[in-house]
């Protein structure tokens, strides 16, 4: 194996050829890592990582598979430091290696790069034994190295000891000291760990927020805040420096909020993150929103419709025209629902472009629209312009105002099927809000042709989840017709999850068909619960009665369901 592993362009090429046949990298995108290996002298599995190609698991499990070498598992790393004293930590984290066992057949070494025959042959040397390399994911190796060597110091403790203590005053004053902090290494460091460990965590946004005597960073993971290992107070300044410097951002500017855009590499994903500074009482607090291209999952069994619902969606979007809109509060998964969609009906036959703020994910053969209120380009004067283009289907962000509205019907009104959001807390409410917007009953009932609301709630960790009975108090309240004992599950937490119990999320969803009864209700301009009425009357599931099915199936909790929906 190790004679092999010195052919390295060899086995480069054999890896990328293997990632190209498991449909893991494009071949184009192999020509172009080629492309800038000819110009570096890198390796190509760096390249490729680099680049964002292809992710660290995925290259991870091609090597091993092309070395016909073991791959380590999250769960394989020692609970203490093997060889301690042997091999110095700094040699470990510089050549990302780390022992797993000793017996005498030799030293199991976790290896993220397991070409570097130096690093094998030093362990060797040093523990005179034989070496029997295992390759590893490096963000798992890295995590395994910060548990067993941090001496009880985080990796954020570890890099702000890099920096020497600043004056606060002058750092706030002074521009280009301001410009000059936020250049430096450990700085720079700071800011990648968060990022790279937020990726890592799953989660969908980062939020850092400055106090009186205090720094505070959470990832919202699953949709739920989590507090995380902070950097120093003293470094809020030139951490928001550096954030915003990335994103190119006005550094001098700390009296307005402010939106920009970072496009990164972690862990061998391609990351953009949306910015977002607000001036606080002490400093500026900035989100950042993580879209991970390949995180999301453009699928309706993955995003929580069964059977019944999705026949109900498909029914509706697959009509030639008409507007069907996807409603919830923020955060609710309604863009990933509508692309999802959007790629369920792309085919040759049909043109359709949409119009969003901001787009967030680029779909194949979809005509995608930025809007820039800054030059004109709002919803509705993209809308118009759209029209011209002869579109088959539009796809509408959101619904903001009374005239984007009104082009909508108009859209559906000339034969073209419009899928828009709007931000309602029931599918019912829907529809009287588009008639408070000032859109005519008699329009609504003419081009609506349904509505779907959702929520997230968290999926239980299937590794973990704990089955229980239900009181019996609890059993009649969830369905006053069950005869028995009835099986709920609870989270628990394992290393899968995390220690949370949870792990990734799914909706929870009604779909409201247009029925003769509800246009009817809308004509008279009916309460919004007298339409929810009548179309759960005619066969309409509710979020809540969703949610306490899939809790019955062990899918995720009823106080998760009762956390997201109320019954009506």
């Amino acid at each position: 194996m190790l004679d092999r592993a010195q052919e390295v362009p060899e086995i480069d090429d054999l890896i990328g050829a293997r990632l190209v046949a498991q449909g893991k990298l494009e071949q184009s995108a192999l020509e172009r890592a080629q492309r800038a290996r000819a110009e570096s002298g890198e390796r190509l599995d760096r390249v490729l990582t680099r680049l964002g190609l292809v992710g660290e698991r995925d290259m991870a499990d091609a090597m091993a598979a092309e070395l016909d070498l073991p791959i380590v598992g999250a769960d394989d790393y020692p609970e203490a430091p093997v060889l301690d004293g042997l091999l110095s930590v700094r040699f470990l984290k510089n050549s990302r290696v780390l022992p797993l066992s000793e017996d005498e057949a030799g030293i199991a070494l976790a290896m993220a790069d397991p070409l570097d025959r130096f690093a094998i042959e030093a362990v060797a040397l040093r523990a005179e034994r034989p070496v029997r390399p295992h390759v590893a994911v490096a963000a798992e190796l890295e995590n395994a190295q910060e548990r067993l060597y941090s001496g009880g110091k985080t990796s954020i403790d570890q890099i702000a000891e890099a920096l020497d203590e600043a004056d606060e005053e002058t750092t706030e004053a002074d521009v280009e000291r301001l410009r000059d902090l936020a250049s430096e290494a450990p700085v720079i460091r700071i800011v990648n760990h968060l990022i790279t460990k937020a990726v890592e965590a799953r989660a969908s946004d980062i939020h850092i927020e400055p106090f009186e005597a205090q720094l505070r960073v959470r990832y919202r993971v699953d949709g739920v805040l989590q507090d995380v290992d902070a950097p120093p107070a003293r470094l809020r300044a030139a951490i928001i420096s550096r954030i915003k410097i990335m994103a190119k951002l006005n550094i001098a500017e700390h009296r307005l909020p402010q939106d920009g855009r970072i496009k990164i590499v972690a862990r061998g994903k391609e990351i953009d993150l949306r910015v977002s500074t607000l001036p606080a009482l002490h400093g500026e607090g900035v989100v950042l929103r993580i879209l991970d291209r390949e995180g999301v999952v453009l699928d309706f069994d993955s995003l929580g419709f069964d059977d019944s619902t999705r026949g109900q969606f498909l029914d509706l979007i697959e009509r030639p025209t008409g507007i069907m809109l996807v409603t919830g509060p923020t955060g609710s998964g309604k863009t990933t629902t509508l692309y999802t969609s959007l790629t369920h009906l792309n085919s040759s036959e049909k043109k359709i472009i949409t119009v969003e703020d901001p787009v967030e994910y680029q779909l194949r053969g979809v005509n995608q629209i930025q809007v820039k209120p800054k030059i004109g380009l709002t919803f509705a004067n993209a809308l118009r312009s759209i029209l011209r283009q002869d579109p088959d289907i539009i796809m509408i962000g959101e619904i903001r105002d009374l005239e984007t509205a009104q082009i909508a019907v108009q859209a559906a009104l000339t034969g073209h099927l419009v899928l828009a959001t709007l931000h309602t807390n029931t599918a019912a409410a829907t529809i009287t809000r588009l008639l408070d917007m000032g859109v005519e009953d008699y329009l609504v009932t003419s081009t609506v042709v349904g509505i779907q609301a959702q929520r997230l709630v968290r999926r239980l960790c299937p590794a973990c989840r704990e089955p229980y009975e239900a009181l019996p108090e609890l059993v009649r309240q969830i369905d006053p017709q069950a005869q028995g004992p009835m099986t709920l599950y609870r989270p628990k937490g394992c290393k899968q999850c995390n220690g949370q119990g949870y792990r990734g999320r799914m909706g929870v969803l009604e779909v409201l068909q247009m029925t003769d009864e509800v246009r009817r209700l809308v004509l008279q301009h009916a309460e919004s619960q007298e339409i929810h009425k009548a179309a759960v009357a005619a066969g309409m599931r509710s979020m809540y009665q969703d949610g306490v099915t899939k809790a019955r199936q062990g899918v995720t909790t009823l106080e998760e369901v009762v956390r997201v929906t109320s019954e009506q």
